[in-house]
């Protein structure tokens, strides 16, 4: 297994008690577990941290938060997404805070650009 099945599991349930109206969808990617909300990346699962799409205009702020760093996943942080170790979210409070958090910054993200096929 490439991710936390706990942390995945807690992420599930925060988004089925405090958000009906999510339309959630859980996708195997960067070698772990992503939630996409609304057809838009939200949160993700990879090994023992949690992946956060968040408000550009908040990115610093929430890097000044507790296990919170920047993710650079492709070798250079990218703007926007974070990663949050174990650290930061040892409660239920700290994980809905970071779910809050990009859950807000979903409503407001373009959605990726799709791929044309070479058909």
């Amino acid at each position: 297994m490439s991710y936390n099945q706990e942390i995945a599991d807690s992420v599930r349930e925060i988004f089925s008690l405090t958000r009906e109206d999510l339309n959630v969808e859980e996708k195997n990617m960067f070698g772990g577990l992503c939630f996409m909300v609304n057809g838009k990346m939200c949160v993700g699962v990879e090994k023992e941290k949690l992946m956060v799409r968040l408000d550009p205009d908040k990115y610093i702020e929430a890097l000044g938060k507790e296990g919170c760093s920047p993710m650079d996943f492709t070798g250079r942080p990218m703007k926007g997404f974070v990663y949050v170790e174990p650290v930061g979210m040892r409660t239920k409070k700290q994980l809905q805070y970071w779910l809050d958090l990009a859950l807000e910054y979903n409503k407001i993200a373009k959605p990726s650009k799709k791929k044309k096929s070479n058909k």
